[in-house]
């Protein structure tokens, strides 16, 4: 194999080593197979039967277990799920290798179709954030309302901190950095992932410490695991130069759901700065910044985005009551 080619896709069937995968108290996984790909939701029993269901979408390296601070404090109003995007947590690789924005939101959008949850509350931290604008642009009858926490929208000047994370996305990179890293311990990386995500590492408990390092062990054992970390980074660079109607800021535009921001003023990933860009691009938006916050906002202050979410789910359930008595009434309901 060449150094400048990024290993291949094992088969979604390939079993691993790997550790089985934490599941907080009151949270079930389950697997989803659909075509072309294989999903491990997460989920949560909600408080009461006929709650409106949220969907949660992690980012680049993450998976559903970065949602497990949030949902909850949502379980009284929602009806929670997160997934594993495909070569991640644990979901195996996609068939088709396709770890592109577009790939990523057409499993989105299969498992909703699937599930028939949707129209839901759909939630996305940076990669997820810019597969959930993706999703509720081009499949507006999936989307009830959107939240975008860190959204990785395209940016002409990165922050510098940034950058390591978009060399990633070179061929021959994920290679490389594997040699030079192959000595570091499990805790030193997530001690480095953390010391780019958050805005204050101290605030990790050191049980949060102990479950990120488990869950990073088993990642490592994982065959695909920089092949889907090197592949979604390259969908985010692709994305990020791509133009016209399929542009991630254009497609923000045409977001007709409702739409709650979240940026941290110490995110060393997405440049605050783009907070209000974000805020004029989305025609009904309204921004939530945390100036003490990083990358994971709903990792470092879940009270705080939870009740944005609700204040969000309050103003929003009059205008959703009123379509909905429209639509029994045009369908003769």
């Amino acid at each position: 194999m060449s150094s400048t080619e990024l290993p291949s896709v094992p088969p979604a069937n390939v079993l691993s080593e790997a550790a089985a995968v934490r599941v907080a108290e009151g949270e079930r996984l389950r697997s989803v197979r659909l075509p072309g790909i294989t999903l491990t939701v997460r989920s949560r029993r909600p408080a009461r039967e006929g709650l409106p269901p949220a969907l949660y979408v992690h980012g680049l390296g993450g998976s559903s277990q970065n949602w497990s601070a949030l949902m909850p404090l949502l379980d009284d109003v929602l009806d929670n799920e997160a997934l594993d995007l495909p070569g991640f947590g644990d979901s195996p690789p996609p068939d088709d290798g396709d770890y592109s924005i577009t790939g990523h939101a057409r499993a989105v959008i299969r498992h909703l179709d699937a599930s028939g949850r949707g129209p839901v509350h759909l939630v996305g931290n940076s990669l997820g954030g810019a597969v959930a604008t993706r999703v509720a642009a081009v499949r507006p009858d999936l989307v009830r309302t959107l939240t975008l926490i860190s959204p990785a929208l395209p940016e002409i000047r990165i922050q510098r901190s940034a950058v390591p994370t978009g060399l990633l996305a070179l061929p021959g990179v994920a290679a490389l950095f594997t040699r030079v890293s192959r000595d570091w311990t499990a805790e030193q990386r997530v001690r480095g992932v953390m010391a780019l995500c958050y805005g204050d590492p101290a605030r990790v408990s050191e049980e949060g410490l102990r479950h990120a390092v488990e869950e990073m062990e088993r990642r490592q054992r994982l065959p695909y695991f920089w092949d889907a970390m090197a592949r979604s980074a390259r969908g985010i660079v692709n994305a990020y130069t791509v133009g016209g109607q399929h542009g991630l800021w254009r497609q923000a535009e045409r977001v007709l759901a409702p739409t709650l921001l979240v940026y941290g003023g110490r995110d060393r990933l997405v440049g605050y700065r783009m907070a209000q860009r974000a805020a004029r691009a989305f025609r009904d938006a309204r921004l939530l910044t945390l100036p003490d916050a990083g990358h994971v906002a709903m990792m470092e202050y879940p009270q705080t985005v939870a009740t944005a979410v609700r204040e969000l789910l309050a103003d929003t359930a009059g205008s959703t009551a009123a379509d909905d008595r429209h639509t029994d009434e045009n369908t003769g309901g």
